[in-house]
């Protein structure tokens, strides 16, 4: 029995509490099925009934990540499921990770984008975390915790003795000054008087109504109305917990100076070159085996690969698809493949011309191969959109019809739509890899401009650096398509469709400006709804109207693909993309 199901344990059956009632509230801390199931066999009970078949509300994806250093299969590269590692851990050496574009910052609560995310998920702790491989919610900073029995109120115990990188300690009076300056627009560091950021405070902490030291290790929050999601949520790398004494330092440039009491602490950030950390030998959760980790920004593919195979660099964040056969192939080498949490698409401004006509948008689905792309510019590690959210969500609605090539649909369409042909439209792209889009963006966009065309529909093509195309894609005021998507942060299905389809994502996720009020009723609904069934319900009745309506081009979702050294181990993948327990990984030398 973990942490989460002692801390739940003390809720018996009893004082009128059901079965299927204790499984759904066991779901708000985090807890899988057959954690449940084991402390209703412990008081005597069943696991059995409508409840106990189903994934825990705040638990997501419970794919497991494959581990570096697995045996090897026919062929060079890492087995495609997770095998032990027999070999005797390493200590010392350092790690170089290559990513396609830079961070835009290091301040947990300030940035979105999984470029920062990288760094971040090593320098920060949050209240919880997922669980090795899954986004299955356990402890963390928060060693355990109990919930009210309205759901309301979360007691977190926090873990004792640990410090900050910076030699401050980490309590009850941290948390609370972390969360002050999330929440209390007068504090003098407020994150909100910050221009230009992206952040998920709103998504994760627009609930809370209060929040109180109780003692020294002793954290109560207490909330609105019950938040399904709330636990995950503080597990994501954007709900990393920042040190108030460099808060006070800093100011708004811990965005540069970032301190946390993650595995590894801060080093340096030299711009669109690299950023490196160093081991934090104190860990709470273990003395990490690396000395050191740089993340280093190569932009173009190929030399990615040439630096993986010359051994400069040890491991490849998205390696691109046309590499993944070479890779294969080389027995210095391994592959760690993951069913990936992720959307890739085109966002439509639905606010505007063309765009504001239904017809018109699904005329642009209707034209695109998905298949095809997902052959030749996804060498096979990827799938067609078959709605609004990833198949391996837990609530991914599988009734809806696809969008099936058929250019003389799109036509059709665009005829009844009284489109205008000799229009040219402008398409916002970047060039980059990313996690959701391994092949590119201007290879992607390059193939959507050729299908465009054989419909009638002429495209221009303007791509900008990452950080001006994020500038670009999320102004609020955007009307011309941009290239987007998504790579899931907790595991819960809100944090595709309420993010990406809500009207409070945007700009910065909903990139659409898509803004419908049944759907906005269904999510806030789903969002405070505490069964997991009538969650799963809920969001499905939201996709079953956001898909027909076309916001995005529905492209693929993808593979989540990490190329390494063989001499790397201990590296396990997260749906979420990010490096997290990289306290566990070791380079062979």
């Amino acid at each position: 029995m973990d942490t989460r199901a002692s801390a739940f344990a003390g809720h018996k059956l009893g004082r009128g509490m059901t079965r299927r009632g204790f499984i759904t509230r066991a779901a708000a801390f985090g807890l899988s099925v057959p954690a449940v199931s084991s402390i209703l066999a412990a008081c005597g009970g069943s696991s059995s009934g409508s409840g106990s078949t189903t994934t825990a509300s705040t638990g997501g994806s419970t794919s497991t990540g494959t581990t570096a250093g697995a045996t090897p299969s026919s062929g060079g590269g890492a087995s495609a499921s997770p095998t032990a590692d027999t070999a005797t851990p390493q200590d010392g050496g350092t790690i170089t990770i290559t990513m396609g574009a830079d961070a835009t910052g290091l301040d947990p609560e300030s940035v979105l984008n999984n470029n920062s995310g990288y760094a971040m998920a090593m320098i920060y702790d949050g209240l919880t975390a997922y669980k090795l491989g899954t986004t299955e919610v356990g402890p963390s900073l928060a060693e355990k915790w109990e919930i009210s029995e309205d759901a309301k109120t979360y007691t977190f115990s926090l873990r004792q003795g640990v410090k900050f990188h910076d030699g401050s300690d980490f309590n009850s009076d941290a948390a609370v000054a972390w969360l002050d300056r999330l929440l209390n627009k007068s504090n003098a560091h407020y994150y909100g008087n910050q221009k230009g950021i992206d952040s998920y405070v709103d998504f994760t902490f627009s609930e809370v109504a209060s929040y109180k030291k109780s003692d020294e290790s002793t954290l109560e929050v207490t909330m609105k109305a019950p938040h399904a999601a709330f636990l995950a949520s503080l597990a994501m790398v954007w709900s990393g917990v920042t040190s108030p004494t460099a808060v006070e330092k800093y100011g708004y440039d811990l965005q540069k100076n970032p301190v946390g009491t993650g595995p590894f602490s801060f080093v340096e950030w030299v711009p669109n070159d690299h950023i490196t950390v160093k081991q934090n030998s104190d860990y709470w959760g273990g003395k990490p085996h690396l000395d050191k980790v740089i993340l280093q920004i190569v932009p173009e593919p190929s030399t990615q690969l040439l630096k993986l195979k010359s051994g400069e660099i040890q491991i490849i964040t998205d390696p691109a698809p046309e590499s993944i056969g070479d890779i294969k192939k080389d027995s210095k080498l391994q592959l760690l493949t993951q069913p990936g949490l992720t959307v890739l698409g085109v966002a439509l401004p639905v606010d505007h011309a063309p765009y504001s006509d239904k017809r018109v948008r699904q005329a642009l689905n209707y034209a695109i191969d998905k298949d095809d792309l997902c052959q030749h510019l996804f060498a096979g590690l990827a799938e067609p959109m078959g709605a609004p959210e990833p198949k391996v969500e837990w609530a991914y609605n599988d009734t809806l019809t696809p969008f099936k090539y058929d250019p003389e649909k799109a036509k059709s369409l665009l005829k009844e739509a009284n489109f205008d042909t000799s229009q040219e439209l402008t398409f916002w792209v970047y060039g980059t890899t990313r996690s959701y889009n391994p092949a590119g963006g201007t290879r992607v966009a390059t193939a959507l401009q050729g299908y465009w065309s054989k419909v009638g529909v002429n495209v221009k093509l303007q791509q900008l650096e990452w950080g001006a195309f994020l500038a670009k894609s999320r102004d609020p005021k955007l009307s011309d398509m941009a290239l987007t998507g998504w790579s899931g942060d907790n595991g819960d299905p809100g944090n595709f469709v309420t993010s990406l389809y809500g009207t409070s994502g945007i700009p910065e996720a909903n990139q659409s400006h898509y803004s419908n009020p049944d759907v906005d009723k269904l999510l806030d609904q789903a969002e405070a709804e505490p069964d997991h069934d009538k969650r799963s319900d809920l969001y499905e009745q939201a996709q079953s109207i956001i898909w027909p309506d076309c916001p995005w081009v529905w492209l693929v979702s993808t593979t989540q693909t990490k190329a390494l050294s063989a001499k790397v181990h201990g590296l396990t993948l997260n749906p979420t993309q990010m490096y997290f327990n990289m306290n566990n990984v070791w380079l062979e030398r």
